[in-house]
């Protein structure tokens, strides 16, 4: 399902779009996207105030990425410290950042689309916490250093987590003044 309520592009008929889900109050945005490819926790708001305050660099976004590889100590250094990518055909250094590996993978739901397994090779579950959202940024990233995500779940938003809820669900959060 696409993080957009619905699109004219004929691109996208055959795509599910949030619309889908619920009746939702008019003028209902999400706050920040998830690409195509990625799964997790999407905020919506009436509020474009409080989106554009929690897209800024002052609310941690924390994913889950399942990576390609057995992901070395060293790499993980490295996209702590920030790494160079590709954004809007330049270079970009991504700002420092939260990464360690998950001692065991996370319960998540099953995907509906499979995805390799560590039958073909090793694969690693870490945590990023970002504070910034560049397109693809988590993507960027991981193969910056040589491990492509297999799969990506957004977790948090400041101190709102994703936790048991079931794919589809909506469920109505009070967000305070301040969601550190």
């Amino acid at each position: 399902m696409l993080s957009q309520f619905a699109s004219n592009s004929t691109q996208q008929k055959r795509k599910r779009f949030l619309g889908e889900l619920d009746d939702f109050p008019e003028n209902t945005m999400p706050i920040g996207r998830l690409d195509e490819k990625s799964e997790g926790l999407l905020l919506l708001t009436t509020d474009g105030k409080l989106s554009h305050f929690i897209n800024s660099s002052a609310i941690e976004k924390e994913y889950y990425a399942l990576v390609d590889g057995a992901i070395s100590e060293e790499d993980i250094l490295q996209l702590s410290q920030g790494v160079e990518i590709g954004f809007s055909g330049k270079k970009y250094q991504t700002k420092a950042c939260k990464v360690f590996k998950l001692k065991q993978a996370p319960n998540l739901p099953e995907r509906s689309k499979k995805i390799r397994d560590d039958r073909h090779g090793p694969t690693t579950w870490i945590s990023i916490t970002l504070t910034e959202g560049k397109f693809r940024q988590v993507r960027k990233m991981t193969s910056a250093v040589g491990c492509p995500t297999l799969r990506l779940v957004r977790v948090r938003v400041g101190n709102i987590h994703l936790n048991t809820m079931d794919i589809g669900a909506v469920e109505p959060v009070n967000i305070p003044q301040t969601i550190d």
